[in-house]
């Protein structure tokens, strides 16, 4: 029976004790350095013997000259999709695929079907303004003939007008702009 007694009390000691806390750092997901920052670019170089220019007295030795052509630098082209972080859109969003579902389908339909009725009442109208100008320009001509009409029949009536006033006149022979022989056998 004492062994009884000693289970309960193994169960109660394991909960007093306090747990320790380990630390570990971690990585951020999908990091990788190489990605991330451009190296610096280095060059050697190789000086033969050479008198120092700011003291004559001094002669260097051949020795190999390092030179930083660029320096690091941040890679600030989006890199390939961690399966961690959500994709990054395109710079250009003319390049990038339209999402495409059923609502934005119709709209894009409608706008098709709307775009083609446009353009069939553009080529309908332009027609119609086509045949407006040469109506108009037939009417143009008409006014000019119909006031050139207007103004003989007005000198007419005034000849007509003459000739009935004065019936045992003659009425005086039109000028002529040419340098004719008048005919004998004219009145």
């Amino acid at each position: 029976m004492k062994a009884y007694y000693l289970i309960p009390l193994l169960f109660l000691s394991a909960c007093s004790t306090t747990p320790k806390l380990t630390m570990r750092p971690q990585q951020p997901p999908g990091t990788n350095a190489d990605g991330i920052r451009y190296p610096e670019v280095l060059h050697a170089y190789h000086v033969g013997r050479y008198a120092d220019p700011n003291d004559d007295l001094i002669m260097h030795e051949q020795h190999v000259v390092y030179r930083v052509e660029e320096n690091t630098r941040w890679n600030l082209h989006p890199g390939p999709v961690d399966g961690n972080l959500p994709a990054l859109p395109s710079r250009d969003a003319a390049f990038a695929p339209a999402p495409v579902n059923d609502a934005i389908l119709a709209e894009v339909n409608s706008q098709r079907l709307a775009t083609t009725e446009i353009m069939m009442q553009a080529r309908i109208l332009s027609a119609a303004l086509a045949q407006f100008q040469t109506a108009l320009q037939q009417t143009k001509t008409n006014i000019q003939e119909t006031l050139i009409l207007r103004a003989s029949v007005n000198a007419m009536k005034q000849r007509l007008d003459a000739l009935e006033s004065a019936p045992g006149q003659l009425p005086p022979p039109p000028i002529s702009s040419t340098n004719e022989p008048p005919d004998s056998l004219s009145p």
